[in-house]
């Protein structure tokens, strides 16, 4: 599932820099995924939560203007969804169905305030009523939290094939 991120990532050229930020089990996760162009970052401190991977990623790129945040358990993301996300405004995040999810755009203001954040806090609460892309033509926008999850994605996935 996480090669797949990848690789939706590293299908649009026009990405300066591709960081996989990982947590638990890195060394065998590193040992197992092919990531291309993507460069895994290890957060130490993941036991923190969801809000220290996001810092640790942002700080690794530290130097972008703004960035595409996506999510290695999102196994619909597509090249064409990243692609959708080059050109828009800090702050812009994608819906799928009406309901906010990934990819979001950050910039300045969003990487300084991600510093704040604590827990399993993502930057959800920083963009507001930011503005939204429907993604839902191109994927479902669902990520992978349980084995349940995972299993009724390979259904739906199942029915469409």
């Amino acid at each position: 599932m996480l090669e797949h991120a990848i690789r939706a990532q590293c299908g649009v050229p026009q990405l300066e820099r591709i960081v996989v930020v990982l947590g638990s089990g890195a060394a065998g996760i590193m040992a197992a995924v092919e990531f291309g162009e993507a460069e895994p970052v290890i957060c130490s401190d993941w036991r923190e939560g969801q809000a220290a991977s996001l810092r640790c990623g942002l700080e690794a790129l530290a130097d972008a203007a703004s960035v595409i945040v996506t999510l290695g358990d999102q196994p619909s993301i597509t090249p064409r969804v990243v692609a959708r996300f080059l050109n828009e405004p800090p702050g812009t995040r994608a819906a799928h169905h009406g309901r906010p999810g990934h990819p979001v755009v950050l910039g300045p203001e969003h990487l300084r305030a991600v510093q704040r954040l604590t827990g399993d806090r993502g930057a959800s609460d920083l963009l507001g009523d930011g503005p939204t892309i429907e993604c839902s033509d191109l994927c479902s926008g669902r990520d992978v939290d349980t084995p349940e999850d995972l299993e009724t994605i390979r259904r739906e996935t199942r029915a469409i094939s």
